[in-house]
């Protein structure tokens, strides 16, 4: 048996609605928040006490879900370093395709993010970059050439 897809990523965050907005404005759509707590999400989870607030987001082909969890109770732990290196154990960004790479940077330094390095150009196939957006995530950005 094989997997049928692949529905979403969990992002942990601290300010759900910066995190939202970010998300937002890179072209996802919200497609619904909540509160997501009770004796189902603590099996799930394996914590006790949880009481969170959700948000899904999706991606304009609505093949693609980002699930952004703000834990009221437990609170949330934070990793060490905040902004880690992208040679650090787990997972370090997920990427997107865009359009026009140089729009995308700009909106989303409306919103805090920054070129964690450079906009790099590979071969004559893409134009790359990673942007450290709210709360440390890293987006990578592909606007494909030609």
């Amino acid at each position: 048996m094989t997997i049928q897809r692949m529905d979403n990523v969990l992002i942990v965050v601290d300010d759900l609605d910066a995190v939202v907005s970010f998300f937002v404005e890179l072209g996802m759509e919200l497609e619904g928040r909540g509160p997501a707590e009770g004796p189902w999400v603590e099996r799930v989870i394996g914590l006790h006490g949880v009481r969170q607030e959700i948000a899904m987001l999706r991606t304009p082909d609505g093949h693609g879900r980002i699930e952004l969890a703000m834990f009221h109770q437990p609170k949330a732990i934070s990793p060490e370093p905040k902004d880690a290196p992208a040679n650090t154990l787990g997972m370090r960004r997920i990427m997107f395709a865009v359009d026009d790479i140089e729009d995308v940077v700009a909106r989303l330094r409306t919103h805090g993010a920054e070129l964690v390095g450079e906009l790099a150009q590979y071969e004559d196939v893409y134009r790359l970059c990673y942007v450290r957006g709210p709360e440390g995530i890293v987006v990578g950005l592909a606007e494909q050439l030609g």
